[in-house]
């Protein structure tokens, strides 16, 4: 049965704990927050937290943010797109990375309503006096908002994967890299009639413009005579076979198709109308996801590859340490080619 406090109030706390493992409550307060080194031994450690486990003690999040001066909480704010496996295994790697330095990172929805410069939103984050704000791509952070956090005590504030903002720094991920990528290799297979998949979804614009961009950068580059044609497109089985439908009019020969997703939609498409890929059409896709691979013909993707979370996390600490360092800008990934059967 779990012992109640000597306040009476039903909930145990660090002196409850002391009494129970028989030591201090300075003791108790450097087991529970993984401080003071070898000053405790392992046995009172152990002891330590069986007491705590015993009495259903959790340390107090604000008394402690009070003692180390800030929060720990890292904000990861995320704007109203669609997220795949890749997001999934670099948030579990960053989350992972950034608790191995003793900070919790919380996943937060962007509640900018666009219409004051992102302070609604700024001041949403600020409420938890976060000691970092990771601001994701698409969210709503202006140098008006980043400021308004540092003022609120936030020590970093950090563009993830989207432009710059003045104020912040900023961790890149180039988008039209992406498309440059993928229009070099298919330049560099003869191809001179490209259709680039841009999807209908606006939400997606922050990726799917940049890529078309990056394409035609490079069909720029390859001097005249190649022809880049946008094709805009729902993400549904009826809007990749009617496009498929026109593709042999459409004088095109080959297709990036914005990802991996869009691309494995027109593959099927394509074969159901008839179409060989790639002999009649090549197709190029991005991300480089698991069913890209298994995919008969397999896809030839563009893989995008950042930073490991924990190498990542190491710069987010450091940037958290020197709050008052000059402002960094830091490109986070590189994108390549692989080459399999499809283009």
């Amino acid at each position: 049965m779990t012992q109640r406090s000597a306040a009476g109030t039903g909930s145990p706390t660090s002196a409850d704990v002391a009494r129970r493992a028989g030591v201090s409550r300075a003791t108790v307060s450097y087991v529970l927050n993984d401080t003071a080194g070898g000053r405790v031994s392992e046995q009172t450690r152990q002891r330590v937290r069986a007491a705590a486990d015993e009495l259903g003690y959790i340390p107090h999040a604000a008394a402690r943010a009070l003692r180390a001066g800030h929060s720990g909480i890292v904000l990861l704010t995320a704007a109203d797109i669609p997220f795949g496996p890749l997001f999934n295994k670099f948030y579990a790697e960053l989350r992972a990375g950034l608790h191995a330095h003793g900070y919790t990172v919380v996943l937060y929805g962007d509640a900018g309503d666009g219409n004051d410069q992102g302070e609604s939103a700024a001041r949403a984050w600020a409420e938890l006096r976060p000691t970092a704000v990771l601001a994701g791509p698409g969210g709503s952070l202006t140098p008006r908002s980043a400021e308004l956090l540092k003022r609120s005590g936030t020590r970093a504030v950090i563009t993830l994967g989207g432009p710059p903002v003045p104020g912040a720094h900023a961790l890149l991920m180039d988008q039209r890299e992406v498309g440059a990528v993928a229009a070099e290799h298919l330049l560099g297979r003869g191809h001179r009639s490209i259709g680039v998949i841009v999807p209908t979804d606006h939400a997606l614009d922050l990726f799917s413009l940049p890529r078309l961009a990056g394409v035609r950068a490079a069909a720029d580059s390859a001097g005249t005579g190649v022809t880049v044609a946008r094709l805009d497109l729902d993400y549904t089985e009826t809007a990749a076979a009617e496009l498929a439908a026109r593709w042999p009019g459409l004088g095109l020969t080959a297709l990036f198709s914005y990802n991996d997703e869009f691309a494995m939609l027109m593959m099927s498409a394509f074969q159901d109308a008839g179409l060989r890929v790639p002999a009649d059409v090549a197709v190029v896709g991005a991300d480089d996801v698991m069913l890209s691979r298994l995919l008969r013909p397999r896809l030839t993707t563009v893989r995008q590859t950042p930073p490991g979370g924990g190498n990542l996390a190491d710069l987010i600490e450091r940037l958290i340490q020197h709050p008052d360092a000059p402002l960094e800008v830091h490109d986070l990934a590189t994108s390549r080619i692989v080459v399999r059967d499809s283009g």
